[in-house]
């Protein structure tokens, strides 16, 4: 049972996203909102998007996000963030923290995923992205096709990131998010080029990952085809 104050929040907060004109916010709507708005509905008026980045790294977290926005807000270049160059993430980054509703950031460590697994890892950050929303979405979109357990209604979307606003957005979000750790953890371990690859399994990745070694921030079972293959590698 939500506090008295919490529903009432939410009650405002659908009337705001409804009855109020946002138009001199559009930059252009895209057919990615076209698709978040097609399941506007008298049940459904606050929809949320969840998307996750780096379930396939060898090392460093996965990282999710959920974001909610305004009905009548778009921006035409939010896409996919795979689509996207590095640049224009930040860009957009900015943007969608600035003109969200609210937005929430699940991060899960490497040696989690090791103990649960990528999936459960990936599904977990998504749950904890999508609590740390500020108003009860009626609706959540998730990317890909499996969905984390909520009282909320869900929905997977393959392909979700290329296909609804808030879920490109949220990807846009773990992206950027998990990239900035990256280069932070970068600077601790150089030699892993982490600036460049964010942890994903490069040529040059590998290569020092059978050189150095594994460190404390790499995914062990990720490692377990490298660790077999060539060189015996330490643990630091």
């Amino acid at each position: 049972m939500l506090p008295a104050a919490i529903v009432k929040i939410n009650v405002l907060l659908k009337t705001i996203c409804f009855e109020t004109d946002y138009s001199f916010l559009f930059l252009g709507m895209n057919s990615l909102k076209k698709f978040d708005n097609s399941f506007l509905s008298n049940k459904v008026k606050i929809i949320a998007g969840v998307d996750e980045a780096g379930r396939g790294p060898i090392a460093g977290p996965v990282v999710a996000a959920a974001v909610i926005f305004n009905n009548k807000i778009s921006h035409q270049f939010v896409n996919d963030s795979k689509k996207l160059n590095e640049k224009t993430r930040e860009e957009l980054y900015e943007w969608i923290i600035g003109n969200s509703i609210s937005y929430g950031i699940g991060i899960v460590d490497h040696e989690e995923i090791d103990s649960i697994n990528i999936l459960q890892a990936s599904l977990k950050a998504m749950k904890v992205a999508a609590e740390q929303l500020l108003h009860n979405p009626d609706l959540i979109l998730i990317d890909g096709n499996k969905s984390f357990i909520s009282e909320l209604h869900t929905k997977p979307i393959v392909k979700g990131d290329s296909k609804s606003f808030c879920v490109a957005a949220a990807s846009i979000i773990a992206k950027v998010t998990r990239d900035r750790i990256m280069k932070k953890l970068s600077s601790e371990h150089p030699e892993y080029l982490w600036m460049q690859n964010k942890g994903y399994p490069t040529k040059a990745h590998i290569e020092a990952v059978r050189k150095y070694g594994i460190t404390s921030f790499h995914r062990k079972t990720f490692l377990s085809r490298i660790l077999n293959e060539g060189n015996q590698i330490s643990i630091f």
